[in-house]
This record gives C-alpha cells, structure tokens and sequence, in this order.
C-alpha cells in the first residue's frame, strides 16, 4: 500500500504527471514487497514553498508512506530517493537541492473499509 503525494510550486502538466508515476512505479520496487500494482499518487502543484525563507526558485516535497510491519532497511530508501529526485528535477525542472523526499512506513493502514 505505498502512497507518493507530490507537492509542487511549479505547475505539473499531464503528461509530466504521466511521467512521474511512471518514474515513481519503478522505483517503488526499491522497497521490499512494493509494486506499481498497489501505489497511489497523488499530485498537488502551484503551492508555494519557501525553502530556508526563499520561494522564488521551485522546490518540491515528496512524500512516500508504505504499509510495512517490519522495517523498510535504510538501503531501500536510500535507493528510492535515488531514484525518485532526479526523475523530479528532470521532468520538472526542479533543482535537486530543492527537492525533499520524506519516507516513512506505518503498520496501520486501511483499504477497502478495513484494516490490514
């Protein structure tokens, strides 16, 4: 069940939205268990973001949540941040250094009306 909210102050046309949850199915894989056949994405643009007090250049926050009850290794993220920030930067045109990638897993995650 993982889960990637991109949050933008640049405009995402659709087909860079198509792009990137294509990129973003890919690298989910880096996270044991995970496929493209369960992730979600979400795309919110044109919010502003100001980083270190400065929102005069696009930045991005990315997102990720899975359902996990055990422990995603450090590895795993690390290589889906790898994949993920310079498939932002490039179909965006967002400078890496202004891309943040938030990982996190959680043991609760509902679907369908229940809980797993």
């Amino acid at each position: 069940m993982p889960v990637i909210k991109t949050t933008t102050s640049v405009a995402i046309p659709e087909e860079a939205r198509v792009e990137l949850k294509t990129a973003f199915g890919q690298a989910i894989s880096a996270i044991p268990g995970k496929s493209e056949g369960w992730l979600m994405c979400v795309f919110t643009d044109e919010t502003p973001i100001y980083f270190a007090g400065d929102d005069s250049q696009p930045s991005a926050l990315i997102e990720v949540g899975v359902f996990a009850r055990s422990e995603v290794p450090a590895d795993a993220w690390t290589a889906l941040v790898e994949a993920i920030t310079p498939a932002v930067a490039e179909v965006l045109g967002i400078d890496p250094a202004r891309i943040y990638v938030s990982c996190s897993s959680t043991p609760n995650f509902g679907w369908n009306g229940t809980t797993f």
